[in-house]
Formats: structure tokens, C-alpha cells, sequence
């Protein structure tokens, strides 16, 4: 718990290390009180300034330190709680160090700790230094050579990074491993395994002809759900030759799924670790969501092998530099596989969910941040997802050419480097010989561009011009933002629904005109197709040329968005009125939004997976943040009632046409995990979620049918999610019967977790408390926590955002009992608490008393960070 305030870590104060470590040999006794590790380290001084040495180090009792053989003085060396620091260090030198740690006690999840009964490790970011003393740094890249010892029947699978060179027994039921890893890296991308494994294993054959094995480790009797990330591992290698030329560069690659991580997965050269909920997947019990997660995620730490590994980030502020350019990358495999109009439609919708909050509360901060209190704070969706969209705008202003030639030379060139974003840009700038300097403002400024659009029409001269103006609002330090250089996708609309005249804008100036001749009548704008840059869009055309947008335009992401700002107006507007009191009077754009989505439903040509998207409303956070864009927040449960007031109008115009859709795709089909199978899957459901507004039997019928007889954990679990909205006992006995299904399935179980977080009604809140005492609930493990207290926050409003602020205390109790056990874990669900500034001032009372309650409980570094931003403090 927190003793002082935390240290803020600044960018402008970076400084190279004082000393290279060439070498790094570690030797692990593995037991689950004590392990012991000895390190040994070949050291040269960097820096004729530098005098002493300083070693991470936490949780670590110190057992002894030499320097080129022999005991170092005490006088020459001091330990506290952070670290070791030696003094008096000659250029070059041999340090080892002797340590040990205790895995059994680290509930913390980062470092060495024990997850079912089995060794693994976590290091990004700041994890190594509770393993053994060493500078915990992405710029310090070393060889590792690893030894692993443990009993052989308890842990008869010992792994690390790079390759296995020996192993054998010992006497008294040990033995040993050993694992040297050729390539300099990092410690946060040093990883160590032990314990008992099925393993499901393959190969792939690398487009120059090496035959590399592939191994996937898993619970005993799991083997057989690890069979699609085999899959997707294999296209992800053969996708990432095709698309940039990079090869394995391995003898071998692993995965290894585990049960308790604080993550999805860790890229660790050559061993990555998994959340067991994003590697283990069956028709039975996984989603289309779990399938294309997997798929996903497979594909994302398989491509930090390149971009993360071979070049890292020269220090935390960099961690875009991996992230965003690898979110990018499997965004375009997902693409490859799924369609890249939906993809592109769905990346977009998590974006706007994840990130565009961020970049709107009190929590901004640019891609590249410029300080830090704790990096762990710092896995962001600022980081992730818009270092993505950085990414996809530097393709678009380039070109396909250009961009590639970029990338390859950055491989090229600061391959087996720590490098920093402007090395990264100025590879782009070097091989298109553009000046980029404008587009750094994208790394250095927080906050979502706000684009103003005004037209004008002549009809005797038939002529239309466009005048784009960017502005984005200060955000926590940054006041006055000079305009970003973004790439603008621009086509007009005819009234007959044309679409013509597509061309890039770059705009790099605050306003910018385009001009058009000869138009014979005014048409409809799409602008930024393909959402080519991330930004929100302050326009509201009439309302046919919205309709004709939604029924015509040849860009799918236009298409749909056009009816998703549509929708988000009318709620806006439904949401004010119901919380002022006052019924609405004027239902036209209404009238007109439902019948148009009931047309595109009709249509026998549309993809269905297009269909189910255009069926999905905005999400309620969208929309306390366009009310709160019109400058004071909203009451959360008039936008809530607001959706359902639209989704009924929906379900009412469209009623016989969605019922026959359901039925129709109701005909059951094999599984497959693909998407055309999850579309499908994904209409059915969303029909259903329509059908259900109308409580009648026969849509009760249709709710409970497909619940009992679905063959496949997509289409049943939305019938269970159907049975809990209709409410009543048939509710409560659906997710007894779903939890006796599955009580064996730990996966399943955190969907039932999740299930029950969203119930609502007479104490609600009361019954989703005593879950936090159920025999299943491991507060300890992340996933279950995700699932329960997350799982509240994301889909239980009424109960949430009750007036009496019973569910927000709820939350806060459950953030400070996971603070004592997992602070990381804890700070990420506080994060939530930053939607404050978007709702009506009484709740915005309730959440800051929460908040002021938890930094008086004097939390950790990671809590405080959140809690003290979040406050505006």
C-alpha cells in the first residue's frame, strides 16, 4: 500500500544507460517459497561519467553479490526496498548476484508466481526486477541464457525463451533444462514456464524452407480446444510473409495458456504466455467472440516477433511504437480473414467505446505520453487502438508503395535496436521523401479532433463547395493544439445514389475548401470513408440526405455510420427529453430512421453480417459523450430508456421482417467458426434481441427455445442473455441451469459471472454482491473479476447508476478490496469511474465522494494515478 506519493516519471528526463550487460545467465531452483536464482552478467561501462550502478529489485532477499569472482565490500554496495546500487565499478566486470522470491505469495501476477499449480512469469513492464536485481529497461538488450531446476514430477515440462540446447536429470527427482536465446532483448520479454501440460503440436514451414515447430501448452484435457489458435497461428506466420516479408527467425515457437494473468497475452520471444479465455476455444463452449478474440490475439503477439522484439522501444514513453504498429497489423490480418468492411466497422465501434471516452474525460493523454506515475496505468486504448489509427493514416497519406517501402526499411535499418517514434517516422519520411513533422502532433497531442463541416450549394451556378474545419478541445496540460495532418476520404452522392468524385484530402491547416462544378443538384457528402482518420464529426445534413447515405453509399463504413449518427441524434434528443420530463413531439427522423433499417434488413443481397451490424444501436457511452459534448452531462438511465424506447420502434415497424429473419437463419447448420458462420450466428441473435422487446409468448418462446436447444455457446448464451432482459423467474432458473451445465468450465463460469453482473430488478445489487461470496468468485484470479465487478460496470446501468449511489459504493468496495491483492488489476477497473464527467451533476457527486474515498484509504501507486486523474487533481 501507498506510503508516499509516487515518483513521477517524466520523458524529457530520459538518459542511455550508464553500463551495457552483454550477457546475462540465470540459474532458477525453482520451489514455491523460495526460489532461488543466481545471476551472472558480463558488464562494460557506457559512460566515463557514470559512477554508480543501480539494479532494480522488489520482493527480493539478497543473498550475496560478487564482482569478477569475489564478495563485493559492503561499503561498495547498498540495497533498499527498490533496488541494489554499486559503487566503486571498474569498465569491464563480471557481476553475479545470488536472490531469491517467493511465487507462492506474489498475487501481484508480475514477476515469478505460481497459477495452478504452475511456474510462469510476467515482466512487461516492470515485472523482472521481482525475479532478480537487473536495470528493469527496454533500452538495456542482452543474451539470455537460462537454466531451469525443478522436482521432475510436479513440473516435467520446463520452458524459456529461444531454444533448448540440453536438458536431463538430476539426483532426488529433479531435473533440468537448458535455454539460450540468440537474439538480444530486453528483460520484460523474458519468460519462464514449469508445470504440467497437454501440448498440441504442429509445424510450419517458413518461405525460405526452415521446418519450425510449434507447440501449444494446456491445462491436461484441454488439448483439444487449443486446435484454433494452432490454426490461426499458422495463417498469422504465412500472412505475415506475404504482407511485410517477415520470417520466423526461431528454431521453434510456444505458447503456453494459463489460467491467471492480468493480461490477454505477452509477446516473449519465442514463449508467449496466455490468458487461458484467449487461447482455449470449442463450439461448445466459446463464442464467435471468443473465435475471433483468439484469432485476434494469436495474430498479434505472433507479430510483436518483429515489431516489439527485434525493435523495441527505447523506453516506456515508446510502448506505441510496439503496440499501435502491431494493433495495426493484426487489425489488417483480421481484415484478411473476417472482410475488411466489417472489420473496419468493428474496430471502429471498440475504438469509440474504449478510446474515444479516454481522449474525452480526465484520463487523455497522447499516444506518446509525456510522464507517467506507473507505466502499468499506460496500457491504454490511447496506446493501443489510436496508435493503430496513427498507423493506418500514415498508409493512406503515403500510399500502398511507399508505406510498405517505409516498414521495410525500418526492419532493415534499426533491426536488434531500442528505438523511439521519430526514428520509426523518419524511415517513412526517408523512402517517400515527405516531411512528417506536422503528423508527430498525432503522438504529442491528446484528445479527438472535433471536424465542423459547412456546404454550400449554388443551383445556377451548380456548383458545391465543402469547407472542413478541425478543432480539438484542451485536455489535462494541453490548452492550444496547432491542426493535425490527417488523410480525408471524400466522395459526394447523387439524388439517384451515385457515388462520384472520390479523392484523398490532406488536411494540414485549420480549415480546408474543396470546390465542385457542374453538380445538377446538391448531393450527399461521405467523407472520411473508411474512417480514414479518428475524429468526430459535427454535421447534420438533412435528414434525406442521411437516408440516402444509409441506402447508397458504396462505402460500407459510410454506409453504416451514416445510420449510427443518425441514431445517435435521435437518442440524444430522446435522452434530453426524458430526463427534462417533457414527451417528445416530433418522431419523424424516427419514423424515417426504423423504416430505412427495416429496408436494409429486406435486403436479400446485403451481407448478413453487415445486416447485424446496422441492426446494432449506438452504445449508451456514445451517447453520454455526444450529450456531454453539448456542454453538461446527462442522466445515464434517460439514455438507457432511450435505447430501449428505439429499439421497441424498431421491433414494432419491422416486426413480421425480423421475425421471418430469425426464423429464417434459425435453420441449423454445422458449426463453423468462421465469418460467414458468425454472421449469421450474430443476425440470429440480434433478431432475437428485437423479437424480445415485444415481451410477448411467443417471443419469450423464441428466447427460451433457443437457449435449451442451441448446439453452439454463441446462440446459447444470447438465449440466456434474452431469458435475464425478459427478467422474472424464468431468469433466475435459465442461469441455474446454465451454471449446472457448466460448473467444471472455468471459461463458461466467467460468462455466467458476467451473465449474472447484468441483472436487474428488485435487489439486484443484492444478489450480484453475494456472487463476491460464491465458492466459483476467486477474487484472485483477473478473469473472474473482469467478469463480475467489470462485467457490472459495462451492462447493469439501473443498477449501476442507481439515484441512491449503492451501486457505485459497490464498485469502489470491490476496487479497494482488489488493491490489496492485485493493484494493477484494481486501476483498471477504477478507470471506469472516469465516465463521471459525462452525467448529471448529482451522480457526478457520487462517483467523486468514491473517489475521494479511495485516495483517503491511501491505495497503491497504480490507484492513486487513476484516482487523482480521474479527480482532475
Amino acid at each position: 500500500m501507498k506510503t508516499d506519493t509516487p515518483i513521477l516519471t517524466r520523458l524529457k528526463d530520459y538518459a542511455a544507460p550508464s553500463y551495457k550487460i552483454k550477457t546475462i545467465d540465470l540459474d532458477f531452483n525453482l520451489h514455491a517459497s523460495k526460489t532461488r536464482v543466481k545471476s551472472k552478467m558480463v558488464i562494460s561501462r557506457l559512460s566515463q561519467n557514470a559512477t554508480d550502478f543501480h539494479l532494480d529489485g522488489e520482493e527480493l532477499h539478497l543473498i550475496s553479490v560478487k564482482l569478477d569472482g569475489k564478495p563485493v565490500a559492503k561499503k561498495n554496495f547498498k540495497t533498499t526496498k527498490t533496488g541494489l546500487t554499486l559503487k566503486n565499478l571498474p569498465n569491464h566486470f563480471t557481476l553475479e548476484i545470488e536472490s531469491e522470491c517467493n511465487p507462492s505469495t506474489n498475487s501481484s501476477l508480475m514477476g515469478l508466481y505460481i497459477s495452478g499449480g504452475r511456474f510462469c512469469t510476467q515482466c512487461e513492464a516492470e515485472g523482472f526486477r521481482r525475479i532478480t536485481y537487473f536495470p528493469d529497461r527496454p533500452d538495456m538488450l542482452s543474451i539470455f541464457n537460462v537454466r531451469i531446476e525443478a522436482d521432475k514430477e510436479k513440473f516435467p515440462t520446463l520452458l524459456s525463451n529461444g531454444n533448448c540446447t540440453e536438458q536431463g536429470d538430476l539426483k532426488t527427482g529433479r531435473h533440468y533444462a537448458i535455454w539460450n536465446d540468440p537474439f538480444p532483448k530486453p528483460c520484460y520479454l523474458f519468460a519462464l514456464v514449469a508445470g504440467k501440460f497437454d501440448t498440441v503440436s504442429d509445424s510450419f514451414k517458413t518461405m525460405s524452407g526452415r521446418n519450425i515447430p510449434l507447440d501449444i501448452y494446456v491445462d491436461p484435457g484441454d488439448a483439444a480446444r487449443a486446435l484454433y489458435a494452432m490454426d490461426a497461428l499458422k495463417r498469422s506466420m504465412k500472412w505475415d510473409e506475404d504482407a511485410f516479408g517477415r520470417e520466423y527467425d526461431l528454431d521453434r515457437f510456444m505458447i503456453v495458456a494459463v489460467r491467471d494473468f492480468n493480461f490477454g497475452a505477452m509477446e516473449n520471444k519465442g514463449l508467449n504466455i496466455f490468458n487461458s479465455s484467449l487461447l482455449l476455444a470449442d463450439e461448445a463452449s466459446a463464442t464467435d467472440m471468443n473465435f475471433e478474440l483468439i484469432e485476434s490475439v494469436i495474430a498479434h503477439e505472433y507479430f510483436h516477433n518483429w515489431t516489439g522484439n527485434r525493435i523495441t522501444c527505447r523506453d516506456w514513453f515508446q510502448l506505441c511504437l510496439k503496440e499501435g504498429f502491431t494493433v495495426f497489423r493484426d487489425q489488417e490480418f483480421s481484415a484478411s480473414q473476417r472482410g475488411a468492411a466489417l472489420q473496419r466497422i468493428k474496430d471502429v465501434k471498440a475504438l469509440r467505446v474504449r478510446q474515444f471516452p479516454e481522449d474525452a474525460g480526465p484520463l487523455a493523454h497522447p499516444v506518446r505520453p509525456a510522464s507517467y506515475m506507473k507505466i502499468d496505468n499506460f496500457y491504454t486504448a490511447t496506446i493501443y487502438e489510436k496508435g493503430a489509427e496513427l498507423i493506418r493514416m500514415l498508409k493512406t497519406l503515403l500510399g500502398d508503395a511507399d508505406f510498405r517501402k517505409g516498414c521495410d526499411y525500418y526492419f532493415e535499418t534499426l533491426d536488434g535496436t531500442a528505438a523511439t517514434i521519430e526514428q520509426f517516422i523518419a524511415c517513412f519520411e526517408h523512402v517517400s521523401g515527405q516531411n512528417l513533422s506536422q503528423f508527430m502532433h498525432w503522438y504529442e497531442q491528446a484528445g479527438t479532433p472535433n471536424i465542423t463541416i459547412k456546404t454550400d450549394y449554388d443551383s445556377d451556378a451548380k456548383t458545391f463547395d465543402i469547407a472542413f474545419t478541425q478543432n480539438t478541445r484542451p485536455t489535462p496540460g494541453q490548452v492550444k493544439k496547432p491542426p493535425f495532418l490527417m488523410p480525408n476520404i471524400l466522395a459526394l452522392i447523387d439524388k439517384d445514389g451515385h457515388n462520384f468524385g472520390e479523392q484523398t484530402l490532406q488536411m494540414n491547416q485549420e480549415t480546408i475548401k474543396v470546390h465542385y462544378e457542374n453538380i445538377d443538384h446538391e448531393p450527399s457528402i461521405s467523407m472520411f470513408r473508411k474512417f480514414s482518420a479518428p475524429v468526430n464529426i459535427a454535421f447534420q445534413p438533412d435528414l434525406h440526405h442521411r437516408l440516402n447515405q444509409m441506402e447508397f453509399d458504396t462505402d460500407l463504413f459510410n454506409r453504416w455510420e451514416a445510420g449510427q449518427s443518425l441514431a445517435r441524434d435521435i437518442l440524444v434528443n430522446l435522452s434530453r427529453s426524458l430526463e427534462s420530463g417533457k414527451t417528445p413531439t416530433d418522431f419523424t427522423a424516427m419514423h424515417q430512421y426504423t423504416k430505412t433499417i427495416v429496408k436494409l434488413i429486406d435486403d436479400k443481397n446485403l451481407d448478413m453480417g453487415f445486416k447485424a451490424l446496422v441492426m446494432a444501436q449506438p452504445l449508451d457511452g456514445s451517447i453520454l459523450q455526444a450529450c456531454a459534448s453539448q456542454g453538461h452531462g446527462v442522466d445515464p438511465l434517460a439514455v438507457y430508456q432511450a435505447g430501449k424506447i428505439l429499439r421497441l420502434a424498431i421491433a414494432q415497424t419491422g416486426a413480421k421482417t425480423i421475425e421471418a429473419l430469425y426464423v429464417h437463419v434459425s435453420h441449423p447448420l454445422p458449426f463453423i467458426p468462421n465469418a460467414t458462420g458468425a454472421a449469421r450466428r450474430s443476425l440470429r441473435n440480434i433478431c432475437l434481441r428485437y423479437l424480445i422487446q415485444i415481451t410477448d409468448v411467443k417471443a419469450q418462446k423464441y428466447a427460451r427455445d433457443q437457449f435449451e436447444t442451441a448446439t453452439n455457446m454463441t446462440e446459447e448464451y444470447s438465449g440466456l442473455l434474452a431469458l435475464i432482459k425478459l427478467g422474472g423467474p424464468t431468469a433466475e432458473t435459465a442461469l441455474q441451469t446454465f451454471y449446472d451445465k457448466w460448473e467444471h468450465t472455468p471459461l463458461v463460469i466467467d460468462k455466467w459471472f458476467s451473465a449474472y453482473a447484468g441483472l436487474s430488478g428488485f435487489n439486484a445489487l443484492e444478489k450480484i454482491s453475494a456472487l463476491t461470496n460464491n465458492p466459483a468468485y476467486k477474487d484472485a484470479n483477473p478473469n473472474r473479476v473482469r467478469a463480475l465487478i467489470g462485467g457490472f460496470a459495462a451492462t447493469n446501468p439501473e443498477t449501476f447508476h442507481n439515484i441512491d449511489g449503492s451501486g457505485y459504493k459497490f464498485f469502489a468496495d470491490n476496487v479497494l478490496m482488489m488493491d490489496k491483492v492485485n493493484p494493477q488489476l484494481a486501476a483498471r477497473l477504477l478507470g471506469v469511474f472516469s465516465v463521471w464527467t459525462t452525467l448529471d451533476l448529482h451522480r457526478q457527486s457520487l462517483i467523486k465522494a468514491q473517489l475521494t474515498r479511495i485516495l483517503k484509504s491511501k491505495p497503491s501507486a497504480n490507484v492513486y494515478e487513476i484516482a487523482t486523474k480521474s479527480l482532475g487533481a
